[in-house]
């Protein structure tokens, strides 16, 4: 019985040393979009290595971490046959439940503030604010726009921009000074505070706001609620991916039409240049960290290259690097000695030095790769 009994234990002990163990996220990770293979990849920056692919759904196409790094919020577009957002738990490694849009189809553009996720809805022509805390769309506004795609959010809450693709557009939808609480927002009392941004605390909590908003302030920096107003600037044709400035002065838009870039002055939201930029199919655009270069990622022309480099200052072109026959999502690494560019195409992420201007590495996240982002833990 003895004998037997300690085989068990030996057996036990060599199973359980054979199980390969999931790699701990690191604090740093980017997180890479396969649409083919519906994975979200965690990847260790520092050694280019893929430490989990997680099931993110149907059509993902961008991706965005909380702000404290511990969760991923992935868009399922389908072109509007889709209407959830897909969660995973970074930490973990794992899918959670993902968020049903309801009627607000076709989300695409994603991006992370005030403890909300905040999200483009193409097939209703609209964009949204989601409450990891309370499980609850809380607020929306509809643009009119056809094909609202890619949406950037002030910090102060207080301006979003997004890029309304057919109707060659941009919407800069600021909130209304003196415009009321409550008015076309919702109860107080949903509305929620930076710190609360993590579905865990949402999932087995009871969804009441941990520091509610006193009545008539229209909650933490004066979001969601009140009134709107909406500037729509006409760009060129295709206007798809684009960039705020660090310093928040200008907007700069790709347009795939004709590879053009439109530049919006914010103060005084109307287009004060459109350069001739020539990156054909532009779809994605980034500023580095130190806002003196821009991004543009496109088709491979006659040269072979898919990715544009243009000085912010002189607004002329650099350098075209060939990253291969396509390119999509753009992300900085936030010390801004690296950009990570997937190339759709080619089914890998190049891995670009922002000193030298060359593909220093390649990354194999799964075929198709497309939104990109970064996430640090805090």
């Amino acid at each position: 019985m003895k004998t037997a009994l300690t085989s068990l234990l030996l057996l036990a002990a060599f199973l359980g040393a054979s199980t390969p163990r999931p790699a701990e996220a690191p604090a740093d990770a980017l997180l890479v979009l396969s649409k083919t293979d519906q994975t979200l990849a965690i990847v260790n920056p520092a050694t280019l290595q893929v430490i989990a692919r997680v099931p993110v759904g149907n059509d993902p196409h961008e991706v965005i971490a909380s702000s404290d790094g511990k969760f991923a919020y992935v868009s399922n577009y389908g072109s509007g046959a889709y209407n959830t957002l897909a969660v995973v738990d970074l930490v973990a490694q794992k899918a959670l439940p993902s968020i049903d849009l309801g009627a607000l189809r076709g989300p695409h553009g994603l991006t992370f503030a005030g403890g909300k996720v905040w999200f483009t809805a193409e097939a209703a022509r609209a964009i949204g604010s989601y409450d990891p805390a309370t499980h609850n769309v809380d607020w929306i506004f509809g643009t009119g726009q056809n094909r609202t795609h890619m949406i950037y959010v002030w910090p102060d809450l207080k301006r979003i921009v997004t890029t309304n693709v057919s109707s060659a557009t941009v919407s800069i939808i600021e909130k209304a000074i003196g415009g009321g609480p409550g008015r076309g927002g919702p109860p107080l009392a949903m509305q929620a505070s930076p710190e609360r941004d993590t579905p865990d605390k949402a999932r087995g909590g009871t969804g009441t706001p941990q520091n509610p908003p006193p009545p008539g302030r229209g909650g933490p920096q004066g979001a969601p609620g009140g009134d709107w107003n909406q500037t729509v600037i006409p760009v060129r044709s295709g206007a798809e991916g684009f960039d705020v400035s660090p310093d928040g002065k200008e907007i700069w838009v790709a347009n795939a039409g004709d590879g053009s870039i439109s530049i919006i002055n914010v103060a005084t939201k109307s287009v004060t240049q459109t350069l001739a930029a020539d990156a054909r199919g532009a779809n994605r655009l980034k500023f580095t960290p130190d806002g003196k270069r821009v991004l543009v990622a496109g088709q491979a022309g006659p040269n072979g290259a898919a990715l544009t480099v243009i000085d912010a200052t002189t607004r002329e072109i650099i350098k075209r690097i060939n990253v291969g026959r396509g390119a999509a999502g753009i992300v900085m690494q936030p010390d801004g000695v690296r950009a990570f560019v997937a190339c759709s195409p080619d089914n890998n992420v190049a891995v670009v030095n922002l000193v030298t201007l060359e593909v220093v590495g390649r990354i194999d996240a799964g075929g198709n790769p497309d939104g990109v982002a970064w996430a640090t833990r805090h």
